[in-house]
């Protein structure tokens, strides 16, 4: 599979069903939301913007963040998963890195910020990966990772 082919899609009313479908491997259950919780969250967070990862013409995860500055003075990613059928081939990675350029055009953007359980270490390898720095900031259950931005 050719990674040039992932792309982020905002949303719309042709891909939110199957966004919709998508599925976390069975031992990542615990550890994110629904998509479809997400999406309706958007419709009342206006600041909130959701978007499918395509794979081809496939949609294939869905990802979802902030573009207003929150907690840590950082704007969230409030969501990122791929579906089982597509883990392991490299999507998650394309699809942050082009999620972090999509945010980086924000005009206040100085950092991004990810939280995540502390024993998902798909994420926490991905994260650190990407330049993300666990600082010790703990949200709840979650750990908060943060990306500088523009500094």
């Amino acid at each position: 599979m050719s990674l040039e082919k992932v792309k982020l899609v905002e949303v719309n009313a042709e891909n939110w069903y199957e966004c919709c479908q998508l599925e976390v491997s069975e031992n990542q259950l615990g550890y994110i939301e629904p998509n479809a919780i997400s999406i309706v969250q958007s419709k009342f967070e206006e600041t909130l913007k959701p978007y499918a990862i395509y794979v081809d013409e496939k949609v294939a995860g869905f990802l979802m963040f902030n573009s207003k500055s929150e907690e840590l003075d950082g704007h969230w990613v409030y969501r990122i998963m791929i579906d089982q059928e597509f883990q392991g081939k490299g999507i998650g990675k394309t699809a942050t890195v082009l999620m972090i350029s999509e945010m980086s055009k924000l005009p206040d953007v100085k950092k991004i910020v990810v939280g995540y359980h502390p024993e998902n270490m798909a994420a926490h390898h991905l994260y650190a990966s990407l330049g993300f720095v666990d600082h010790g900031d703990r949200f709840g259950k979650e750990m908060a990772v943060i990306k500088h931005i523009n500094e």
